[in-house]
């Protein structure tokens, strides 16, 4: 297979290569114009690198129209030298007519000293060799730079100079000197072991280079923050001191036409939000800016064009700010630039903005008990507990409550305060455990309980434990969306035993997205979901991930285990979405042989209380010094937040009752331990 070595050796070193692809003649050493864009001046040749041991293309007037016959090649196709070298070499060997044969394996010396006597006059350059003589900016070079905003300290922070003399080689060998002027000033943008010159007032050449410029030039890297929202890449140094001076962060390489590292941009990824191109806006600089935004599209990087004419005095962001724009007026052209990138996310966003004038209404209670809110519209309640404690009853008796159209005495809903279907909308109730016979009997029970002998046209029950667990939720979400349309709505939906609808209730992934979606739905047909978790929570916490998720997103938790006395079941609230679940009555509920159905038994006793509240915060202490000895007042109040998911003033009423029964004291230093 033939390589770039190949190419080199059967094409005179690349010298047939440009011949072949200028489409014109011309002597290596001597200037001619370049075709890559439209050169007025002769300052362009083809010439012999030694270090390379090839031909290369130089051009004074714009360092970066510089490089060897693959790049030419890359160019003038408009391919990234990069990612498209092995499609420059099949053209090259096309249109050449290339073969390798065993005379082009010679080695590379023999070739260049033949290329070197018959074929060229070698011009070799002395780039490193260069003097400098900078003086004190006067009060002419001050103003030019101050109508762009620049002052000096500006200029001295970017390693700018003003250049008395400048002494150098030319391509000829011969010394040569440049003097300024305050007609025709010199400014030097110094760098190490290089220096680039800048002659804003001459026509024929407004840079020079001294010494060994990178081909990875970056003017205003080492300038950057370590962190910040924009970072603009501009056409050239001045422009990158404009944006410094107004208070940006910029930075620019050798040219708007120059490749721009892949590994400086995932750099600036790292430090910076945006990277925007902001190149001139004449015909090269929307070109340019256009193509780099096509080669960098899978980085954050976009372009902004100034509303500018593109001539002489108008084309970039220096010339913005000397034409009297602000920075004002410069952030709303980012921000307008902005929006069109995150137009679909404002619109999604209008959708979700609160409207002051037109307030949302009041999520609607379903379940309450002394008049503290427990399940509600757009949310989910949780009722959790371990087997035989009663869930499923539990259940039954709220689902009873909303099966009749107005409030009856007469309905026994355990000690909670139901709303009743007013609106005849749908009731839905999942069963993923229980067996096709045991959800019959429990359906008999919730009708007679609410005193009906039919079933509702509003009220369907579902037996899913013969299904997969991923036809299990999409037969609810199918149903859901089914029955809100029939019926005008959903007013309460029960999934008893939602962790049968993934594979595992300790997968992180998997329960993040049940509960999200379940989250989703409710808010979707305005609906409580109660969600019945089989699963014994450990003193106001719910175990595994999926308890974890409850915690986080049920506006409320609710928890039945067996009484000290066994014929009785308490129930317990572990959160509440407004004040401290300790606050919540503890109801009871027992068997009644007569009824064949679970009664109402009254609350725990006042003293009761007090012990289940003690006992339930010994467990939260426990937990939250499992792992550390003490913490200051502030950590604990964060702990709490964050272990419970209450709000700050309920863990600052925890931290007290803690301190009330001694499960927590201080130090000497005010820190909190446990005492227990």
């Amino acid at each position: 297979m033939i390589n770039k070595e190949d190419i080199l050796e059967r094409t005179n070193r690349g010298l047939d290569v440009f011949k072949h692809y200028l489409g014109f003649s011309f002597k290596p050493g001597k200037n001619f114009r370049n075709p890559l864009y439209n050169d007025k001046n002769a300052s362009c040749n083809i010439y012999f690198d030694k270090r390379s041991r090839c031909f290369k293309m130089k051009d004074f007037g714009d360092e970066s129209y510089s490089g060897d016959c693959f790049w030419f090649v890359a160019t003038i196709k408009g391919w990234s030298l990069k990612d498209d070298f092995a499609a420059v070499i099949d053209l090259i060997v096309m249109d050449l007519s290339l073969t390798v044969s065993d005379d082009c394996r010679k080695s590379p010396a023999s070739n260049i000293n033949e290329v070197d006597k018959n074929e060229v006059d070698v011009v070799s350059f002395n780039k490193s060799s260069y003097k400098i003589e900078t003086k004190p900016f006067s009060i002419t070079e001050l103003t030019y730079w101050l109508q762009y905003g620049i002052k000096e300290v500006t200029l001295k922070k970017f390693h700018v100079a003003s250049v008395k003399s400048y002494e150098s080689i030319n391509r000829n060998n011969e010394k040569y000197t440049i003097q300024s002027s305050d007609i025709e000033p010199i400014f030097a943008y110094c760098g190490n072991g290089y220096v680039k010159l800048y002659r804003p007032f001459n026509r024929k050449t407004r840079f020079l280079y001294g010494g060994e410029i990178s081909d990875t030039y970056c003017f205003g890297l080492e300038q950057l923050p370590n962190k910040g929202d924009l970072v603009f890449i501009t056409g050239g140094e001045k422009d990158v001191m404009s944006l410094h001076a107004k208070g940006f962060h910029a930075i620019c390489f050798n040219s708007e036409t120059a490749s721009i590292p892949t590994s400086i941009i995932e750099m600036l990824e790292r430090k910076f939000k945006h990277i925007i191109i902001l190149y001139d806006t004449d015909e090269t600089g929307k070109r340019e800016s256009l193509r780099q935004c096509n080669i960098l599209s899978e980085y954050n990087v976009f372009r902004i064009e100034l509303p500018l004419s593109g001539d002489k005095k108008q084309k970039d962001i220096s010339d913005y700010f000397a034409l009297g724009n602000t920075v004002t007026d410069f952030r709303n052209i980012i921000n307008l630039s902005l929006e069109k990138l995150y137009a679909q996310t404002l619109m999604l966003l209008k959708s979700c903005e609160m409207d002051y004038d037109n307030p949302p209404q009041i999520s609607k209670t379903v379940v309450s008990v002394n008049e503290v809110p427990l399940g509600t519209y757009d949310n989910l309640l949780c009722v959790t507990g371990g087997e035989g404690s009663g869930k499923s009853n539990f259940v039954s008796a709220i689902i009873s409550g909303t099966l009749v159209e107005k409030e009856s005495p007469n309905v026994d809903t355990l000690g909670l305060d139901i709303s009743p279907n007013y609106h005849h909308k749908s009731i839905l109730h999942y069963d993923t455990e229980q067996s096709e016979y045991q959800l019959y009997k429990n359906l008999s029970k919730t009708l007679r309980r609410s005193g009906l002998d039919k079933i509702p046209p509003t009220y369907h029950t579902f037996y899913l434990a013969a299904m997969s667990r991923k036809e299990r939720l999409r037969i609810i979400r199918d149903s859901m969306d089914l029955y809100y349309h029939k019926h005008g709505g959903i007013h309460l939906v029960v999934i008893d035993g939602i962790a049968d609808l993934i594979r595992s209730a300790n997968d992180e992934t998997e329960s993040v997205a049940i509960v999200d979606e379940l989250y989703r739905l409710a808010g979707i047909y305005k609906t409580c979901i109660i969600c019945v978790l089989h699963f014994v929570p450990n003193g106001i916490k719910l175990r595994g991930h999926i308890g974890s998720e409850l915690q986080r997103k049920a506006a409320a938790i609710i928890s039945i285990e067996k009484d000290e006395n066994p014929i009785l079941s308490v129930v317990k609230a572990i959160k509440v979405r407004d004040g401290s679940p300790l606050d919540v009555p503890l109801l009871l509920f027992t068997w009644d042989k007569t009824k064949e159905m679970h009664i109402y038994a009254g609350e725990k006793s006042v003293e009761d209380k007090e012990k289940r509240k003690k006992q339930d915060l010994i467990n939260i202490a426990k937990e939250i010094f499992r792992d550390k000895n003490k913490f200051s007042y502030s950590e604990l109040v964060d702990l709490l937040m964050a272990t419970m998911d209450i709000k700050e003033r309920t863990a600052k009423n925890y931290i007290k009752y803690m301190k009330e029964y001694k499960i927590i004291k201080q130090d000497y230093s005010y820190s909190y331990l446990l005492n227990i």
